[in-house]
């Protein structure tokens, strides 16, 4: 079979071009800025001509929530020590939480042993669960919540419950090493920890209880190990140190409705992630709240066209940066595709047959 090396795979039709949001958002700068950018290279030469004004049209374009504030940049030629935005408030999670209608927010594969959906309003309320939860705990600005979970719709909730207070969300996937894990929570020092019982890989049951009464054993910091059943309906947890399963986590708070966002300056820090480890400890990596929800609104909008009523996927975990990526899609409005376990259970075709399912 011959393969032409210079034939595009696929081109978008020219309706499509029209309709995109870069080219309504390049009709946007025109219109406000009277410069031409009819094209990407266009584009892409004004935006880092004048970086400022670009990041301002991104803000408005993504119609973020919150107070922008006058002044973009400060300091932009110094590394460290710019500032962006530095008169902004805003919450991260108050930004995917928009919509609390009863349409797809999330709809998660385990393999093929466990399928569910949450509509937007269903995320809603188990967030305002979650977020008065660990209010009630005291948990608040600056505290960190680390989640040893697959990609799953709790994971979601308590990401989104942790910064809905102002509160920064660290995480790694339950195939990690008890070792590999104190590495990374040890240096964050959490006051909570979500975990699952176990989870699905390759049609077998991963119990991960044994190893997680050992994490918890060796984190001082930790006040609570709020425990998602994933494997088992009713885990028993009973040696694992500060234990709680989620629903009794959440049960005194089944009457709250509305959620209290903590609007935050731009640069308040939203997650902790790793280095990958493979020269010493993993270092830890802050990334801001509003620079993580502008930089990933304009991949998702601009770069991938995503938008309100798409859906997005992308094969991941939760000890990857790729999850947050996924999860700030809510905030363009996409319903997240989330799968955990083998990509090649049964028969090779699990995430094109989720995909095509749920396209």
């Amino acid at each position: 079979m011959e393969i032409s090396q210079d034939r595009p795979l696929w081109q978008p039709s020219q309706a499509r071009v029209a309709d995109a949001a870069l080219t309504r958002f390049m009709q946007q700068v025109a219109a406000r800025h009277g410069v031409g950018v009819g094209d990407y290279d266009a584009l892409h030469a004004w935006s880092v001509a004048d970086v400022a004004s670009f990041w301002r049209e991104v803000w408005d374009f993504a119609g973020v929530i919150g107070e922008k504030g006058d002044t973009v940049l400060t300091g932009g030629d110094r590394m460290p020590g710019a500032r962006w935005f530095p008169d902004a408030s805003l919450n991260y999670a108050e930004n995917l939480l928009r919509s609390r209608d009863e349409t797809d927010a999330l709809v998660f594969w385990g393999e093929d042993e466990v399928k569910n959906r949450l509509s937007h309003a269903e995320l809603y309320r188990q967030v305002a669960h979650f977020a008065a939860a660990l209010r009630d705990m005291g948990v608040g600005k600056g505290d960190r919540v680390a989640a040893f979970m697959p990609n799953m719709p709790e994971t979601v909730v308590a990401m989104l419950a942790t910064a809905s207070i102002g509160a920064i969300f660290t995480s790694a996937s339950p195939d990690f090493g008890v070792q590999g894990v104190l590495d990374r929570f040890g240096q964050t020092e959490p006051r909570v920890l979500v975990a699952v019982d176990g989870y699905h890989y390759n049609g077998k049951i991963v119990d991960c209880r044994a190893k997680l009464a050992e994490i918890a054993g060796q984190l001082p910091s930790l006040q609570r190990v709020v425990v998602v059943p994933y494997v088992h309906q009713q885990p028993d947890i009973s040696g694992i140190p500060h234990g709680r399963l989620l629903s009794d986590f959440v049960a005194l708070f089944g009457h709250e409705t509305e959620i209290r966002f903590e609007r935050l300056p731009f640069d308040h820090p939203l997650f902790i992630m790793y280095s990958s480890g493979t020269t010493g400890v993993p270092k830890c990596i802050v990334h801001s709240a509003g620079g993580a929800l502008l930089q990933h609104q304009k991949e998702h909008l601009l770069h991938a066209d995503v938008g309100a009523g798409d859906r997005l996927f992308y094969f991941t975990t939760c000890g990857w940066m790729m999850w947050n990526w996924l999860a700030s899609g809510l905030a363009s409005g996409a319903t997240l595709l989330l799968y955990d376990g083998s990509p090649f259970h049964p028969d090779g075709n699990a995430i094109f047959d989720f995909a095509a399912a749920e396209k």
